[in-house]
């Protein structure tokens, strides 16, 4: 990421770019860095947007080998193509002889580093992953906003925060934003603010859900179930996230039994360290064959809902009363 900041504050632009990784945040961010530094404000005439799997590769050759308009270069950005995991050997090959006029830009979440076109572009320009964030990373990002407000944020309200909005910095942004509105009047932010205004994630009820289970507490637990539904939540996709939190507490289970602590689970899984530690009482409430088993149930309620056996609220139902039984 660094070489790429350099290029934008100098100026001396690779003829190609990759922003790829799994932090949508960072890739948009780069992005719109990247269009701001490379064309004049206002500057559509040089701009050629491709998005989605239908791109056609010789239309984008075409676009490439038009000269800037009264510009010193011309900017295509190409996002979402999927050119990286289906081979486009034309772009590939041509790559290495586009004009240094043109610019030119691949925005995608997933690669194979494997393939043609992600080599010819780790040649002639570059490429720059952007991952998930590690808790450390989040915190000073997260601190930086808040001192740029001119506010103070408590180290309990930080950590409730990081719980309530997880670790996409698109939804962290988005809750900061809501988060300093609430407190417009206030110099420090505190966990009762917090509470007040953030939103809690999807994942977080189903959290709350799968302790709820553990504790043998079923009304509670159809109760988060129903809040789920009535917030529009798919049947299929509350099983789904059921079913993930089971095989990662089983995941650690398996684990923990290993002698690994919680940062060598968290390093291992590729989760943050505050999701293992939040999650750790809640597998320890659970033994390693309850998991196992919990993760069947899961597989085997979907496989019935696809087969026509059972309809989909009714599946997840089922699951929260027999886990409380």
């Amino acid at each position: 990421m660094k070489d790429l900041i350099e290029d934008i504050r100098k100026k001396e632009f690779q003829k190609v770019y990759l922003l790829c990784g799994e932090e949508p945040y960072l890739r948009q961010l780069y992005k719109k860095k990247l269009t701001e530094a490379v064309l004049p404000e206002g500057d559509t005439m040089n701009l050629s947007i491709y998005t989605g799997k239908n791109v056609d590769p010789k239309a984008v050759i075409d676009q490439a080998e038009t000269m800037p308009f009264f510009a010193d270069k011309r900017l295509i950005l190409l996002e979402d193509t999927g050119f990286f995991k289906n081979a486009s050997p034309e772009l590939a090959d041509y790559i290495k002889t586009m004009p240094d006029t043109t610019c030119m830009v691949f925005v995608e979440e997933e690669v194979d580093k494997r393939g043609k076109l992600y080599k010819a572009v780790k040649a002639a320009g570059r490429i720059v992953e952007f991952g998930r964030q590690d808790e450390r990373s989040l915190m000073r990002w997260i601190l930086s906003s808040v001192k740029k407000e001119g506010k103070q944020i408590t180290e309990s309200a930080m950590h409730l925060f990081l719980e309530k909005a997880g670790d996409d910095m698109g939804n962290i942004q988005m809750e900061l934003e809501k988060l300093f509105c609430y407190t417009l009047d206030k110099n420090e932010i505190r966990p009762e603010d917090v509470e007040e205004i953030c939103i809690t994630r999807t994942e977080n009820k189903i959290f709350d859900m799968i302790r709820a289970v553990a504790q043998k507490q079923q009304k509670k637990a159809m109760d988060l179930y129903y809040d789920l539904l009535a917030l529009k939540e798919p049947p299929m996709r509350i099983l789904f996230l059921i079913a993930r939190q089971f095989n990662q507490l089983l995941q650690m289970k398996e684990l923990k039994n290993q002698g690994y602590d919680q940062n060598s689970i968290a390093s291992r899984m590729k989760i943050q360290p505050f999701i293992v530690k939040n999650s750790w009482r809640q597998m320890e409430s659970f033994t390693y064959e309850e998991l196992e088993r919990a993760v069947r149930e899961c597989v085997e309620a979907e496989e019935a809902v696809k087969t026509g056996c059972m309809n989909d609220q009714m599946s997840v139902e089922m699951l929260i009363v027999m886990f409380t039984m």
